[in-house]
């Protein structure tokens, strides 16, 4: 990839911390250098209702109003195939060295493996993501839902540069 990137918020929310409980949290890992660390306590069960979806936004400045819709992201889809596709393509690609993610070859068997998941300073490679995007500031917004289920998701916002080598 031809750029380089500093994790500069995460935030996370969630309608019942008893099924679902994330917290997340930019870390200093060493001078100049940051990483994403998460816990994940995931205790129901998703269905075929269940839905994933996220959408990403690029600024200039960094200024709320100065965020435009960008058409990269994940259009609303059911939990299992987005596991089948963004989560082992991209999620996995990305943390999988530095989690207890479910990791799975072919195609995902439901159920989904409830327990706490832990991502451990985590620095995202970028498989799976464009080659080149414009310096800037960039803001995912990834939210999953269902009847009779919590709805959760997060907020993070990055800082985006070309890399220089």
């Amino acid at each position: 990839r031809k750029w380089d990137y500093e994790p500069l918020s995460i935030n996370t929310y969630t309608t019942d911390e008893s099924l679902l409980k994330i917290v997340a949290k930019v870390e200093r890992v060493a001078r100049g250098e940051f990483a994403l660390s998460a816990t994940v306590d995931f205790n129901y069960e998703p269905d075929n209702a269940t839905m994933v979806e996220a959408s990403s936004y690029c600024s200039t400045s960094g200024a709320e109003s100065d965020y435009k819709l960008l058409p990269l992201g994940i259009p609303r889809q059911p939990f299992y195939d987005y596991l089948n596709t963004y989560y082992k393509d991209v999620v996995v690609k990305n943390l999988g060295h530095c989690s207890n993610l479910p990791q799975f070859e072919g195609q995902f068997e439901p159920p989904f493996p409830q327990g706490t998941y832990k991502i451990n300073k985590c620095k995202v490679d970028g498989e799976g993501l464009p080659e080149i995007v414009l310096p800037g500031f960039y803001k995912i917004i990834f939210s999953k839902s269902g009847p009779d289920q919590p709805t959760w998701g997060f907020t993070a916002v990055f800082k985006v540069t070309n890399k220089l080598f």
